[in-house]
């Protein structure tokens, strides 16, 4: 515990500052739902990706970063740097189709692409599962972070801390809905961001600088083997996190290609679908790239200043509390309230995001859909509120039952993994139905928690120990990433074979859904009744535009990598390289052709 006085007046001043705006400043008068969760889908590409980027940065992400760096060394962080390649496709394939389809949540897409009772009960279970389930335990580890951060930071205050922050986020969301959020983000994200460089910098300073910070973890007895490796390296890790790491670059990030529930409600806000495309690139860049390095930074830094060999048993036991340890070791009085009023922040812009994208699947998807159809939008306003305060509960219960942020991670992973092939071949295979897809979420589900099956059966005496010795074996977290793939083509087998045992969606819906998205790929039983509807757009040139974004992306991002390490020459060729294919990505960009200009608006 470190904070004095002036800590003190920096923390109260921020929470003041953000509460004042949110609720005189930005409060936006709401006349229904598709105001209060979509802005009546008016926002600009600037403000929605630094939005998106401002969720990223949640109290969490330092926190799991730094106990990466610490147990693994830097190639740890492929454990998100991998979103970067799915976000990239994101940009050139699915950004213009989500804003195309005007609609207000993802599930809401699943009735305008299938059809029959089918397609309803699969819009229902997609909005119970992401909204509720996953939206749950994401908040979940959020709360955890929150609640470690604030152990180190705040002593017996942690749980008030939480509290107050809670009910600021949700103040928030209910005033002003998704535009507020935003708006609000926009502040967080730069108050982050600016802190957690500055702690960065003076952590650099008080090693001897970025050389010697490189000098000093390699003659480290207590850094990981290869702690500066930003790739795997054979000689320092085993066989089975290699096979990991190839599953992880290779295949897993198809998980991310179409973006999570959050981001896509950023998307159905933007102006029109340049503004989607370009939201999602200025996503990537902040996400990826301004954020990772200042907390990678303070992890390797905190080998140096808090050594394993003399670290407090509390450190010993939960490595994710080095990053609030720095904090007290690194910054000076002032300095240090705003970084905690700044991790306060970052916790009220995911957790205000999350609230508002959860609701809107449990209003629009789940309660307008089946329950009530008819009702005022006075009354889907009041629900709204409602189901916003209900997930904040149900959160809070989640965060209660976990103690790993990283252990979350990867479990969402695994189930994210076993639908994404189906949930991509939707929008570019026409014979995919809603069957389809609830194969492969009930096969990810099952298969993922395949252990606790097997534990139950276990339980009832229908299942031997070393059975039971072997799947959890299997369940291991050091061979997740590898199940995960091993699920991803066992999910999507068993979701092909269900497709052809099953009727196509009749060809009235396929119509409509074709007129609205005009999607490319394998559509020819379709496009040839439309002969009249003429997609522009090159395909060619969405393929180059995202291989180039991804040369860019992590060409800077290895820039910095190494810039802030000492190597100055190879940061220089790959800001150059960066810098180049960058120019190519924003060029290529700029050439997509969306249906607005398709129409001549």
């Amino acid at each position: 515990m470190g904070l004095e006085l002036l800590d003190w007046v920096v923390i109260v001043g921020y929470l003041l500052l953000s509460i004042g705006i949110g609720v005189f400043v930005v409060k936006h008068d709401s006349k229904n739902i598709t105001d209060f969760f979509v802005a009546g889908r008016n926002l600009p590409w600037w403000l929605l990706g630094t939005s998106i980027a401002a969720t990223w940065f949640a109290t969490d992400a330092p926190l799991a970063v730094t106990a990466l760096v610490r147990t693994k060394g830097i190639y740890g962080n492929w454990l998100w740097w991998y979103l970067g390649t799915g976000i990239m496709m994101m940009v050139f394939f699915y950004a213009k189709y989500w804003r195309r389809a005007e609609i207000l949540t993802d599930a809401e897409m699943i009735e305008l692409r299938y059809s029959g009772r089918s397609a309803s009960i699969l819009r229902g279970f997609t909005a119970a599962f992401f909204g509720i389930f996953k939206n749950c335990i994401s908040l979940g580890w959020i709360m955890l972070a929150m609640l470690k951060f604030s152990n180190i930071m705040l002593g017996w205050s942690a749980e008030f801390a939480l509290g107050i922050t809670l009910t600021f986020a949700l103040i928030h969301t209910l005033t002003s809905g998704i535009k507020g959020v935003v708006i609000l983000d926009m502040l967080h994200f730069s108050a982050g961001t600016i802190s957690t460089i500055i702690l960065a910098i003076l952590v650099l300073v008080q090693v001897g600088g970025p050389t010697a910070l490189g000098e000093q973890l390699a003659a480290s007895t207590d850094a990981p083997m290869g702690v500066l490796d930003m790739f795997p390296d054979m000689s320092h890790i085993g066989v089975t996190e290699m096979i990991a790491f190839v599953c992880l670059i290779g295949v897993l990030w198809l998980g991310q290609a179409q973006g999570d529930g959050y981001i896509v409600q950023r998307l159905f806000s933007a102006k029109n679908e340049r503004h989607a495309i370009k939201a999602s690139l200025w996503f990537a860049v902040a996400g990826v790239v301004i954020l990772t390095w200042p907390w990678i930074v303070v992890g390797l830094g905190s080998i140096v200043i808090l050594p394993i060999s003399g670290a407090p048993e509390a450190l010993l036991a939960d490595p994710e509390l080095a990053y609030p340890m720095m904090i007290n070791e690194v910054l000076p009085v002032g300095l240090r309230g705003l970084l905690v009023a700044a991790f306060m922040a970052a916790f009220m812009s995911t957790v205000d995001t999350h609230l508002c994208w959860g609701g809107s699947y449990m209003v629009n998807d789940i309660y307008k859909r089946f329950i009530n159809e008819k009702a005022s939008d006075n009354h889907y306003m009041l629900v709204s509120r409602v189901s916003i305060v209900l997930l904040l509960l149900l959160s809070a219960v989640a965060a209660w039952q976990m103690d790993s942020i990283a252990g979350a991670w990867i479990y969402i992973i695994e189930i994210v993994s076993g639908i994404a092939i189906i949930l991509m071949l939707r929008w570019f295979w026409w014979r995919i139905n809603a069957w389809s897809e609830i194969t492969s979420m009930l096969s990810a589900l099952i298969l993922a928690n395949g252990f606790l099956w097997v534990k139950w059966l276990y339980s009832l005496g229908w299942v031997s120990e070393p059975v039971l010795e072997v799947v959890n074996g299997w369940y291991h977290e050091d061979v997740a990433l590898i199940r995960a793939t091993i699920l991803l083509l066992l999910c999507t087998t068993i979701s092909i074979l269900v497709t052809f045992m099953t009727k196509p969606v009749d060809n009235y819906t396929l119509l409509k859904f074709y007129k609205k998205v005009r999607p490319k790929g394998w559509w020819g039983p379709i496009a040839k009744q439309v002969p009249d509807i003429v997609d522009k757009s090159s395909s060619r040139d969405s393929w180059l535009g995202f291989l180039f974004g991804v040369i860019f992306l992590n060409s800077i991002l290895f820039s910095v990598g190494h810039a802030v390490l000492g190597g100055y020459k190879v940061a220089l060729v790959l800001l150059l390289v960066g810098i180049g294919s960058g120019w190519l990505t924003l060029k290529l960009v700029t050439s997509v052709k969306t249906q607005e200009a398709s129409e001549g608006h």
